[in-house]
């Protein structure tokens, strides 16, 4: 998005004037809402150029336009982009393979993470899709805390899909997360040294 037009650029013959404080002055002549700007020791900048007559407004133009870059790099870092992750299943999975497998969903979905759900069928067990489709809703059962069902059970193939979305956005997500590791440190004993062990978790696990 290119700059507005500010001071001498702004080349017609009238304004619609905004004052400093938001306060409308009227319909003034160019010359004089450039007398005015420089009496204020302001710029006359023009924020609406499609107006008959353009709209303009007094304001520390420098000022502005760094609030506004700040603002936009804020916004920008607080941006995140929702991931499909995915978890394999079988359909006669032990125990505790399951545990692990809902393990990863919940932490995918604390993330603010989608997750893709899906049980591979093998030879015989293609002719027992409801055996699948219960497997999938007792994993969404188990976690319906952190997410919901976004994409209900269906065949693909050989294989049977779920997806389940988080009640959190990724930002939402992001910021807690923030939150938690700066009362993590504010409540850790003074001179205490702390570890941190970095874990590579595969987003695609099969059992």
């Amino acid at each position: 998005m290119s700059e507005p037009r500010i001071n001498d650029r702004i080349r017609v013959p009238e304004v619609r004037l905004v004052g400093p404080n938001g306060e409308q002055v009227g319909i003034v002549r160019i010359e004089q809402a450039l007398q005015l700007a420089q009496e204020a020791d302001l710029d006359l900048v023009e924020v609406a150029p499609q107006a008959r007559p353009p709209v303009c407004k007094l304001m520390d133009f420098g000022k502005f336009k760094y609030e506004s870059d700040m603002k936009a790099r804020e916004a920008r870092r607080n941006q995140a982009n929702t991931v499909l992750k995915e978890i394999r299943l079988r359909l006669k999975i032990d125990p505790h393979d399951y545990g692990t497998k809902k393990g990863h969903v919940e932490r995918f979905l604390r993330a603010g993470d989608k997750v893709k759900v899906m049980i591979m069928f093998r030879g015989r067990e293609q002719s027992r899709p409801e055996m699948g489709e219960r497997l999938l809703q007792r994993m969404a059962a188990d976690v319906a805390e952190l997410g919901f069902v976004e994409s209900s059970p269906t065949r693909d193939g050989r294989n049977m899909v779920m997806v389940i979305g988080p009640h959190k956005k990724k930002a939402e997500a992001k910021a807690e997360m923030r939150a938690r590791k700066s009362e993590d440190r504010a409540d850790a004993p003074q001179g205490a040294e702390e570890h941190v062990a970095d874990v590579t978790v595969t987003e695609s696990a099969e059992a």
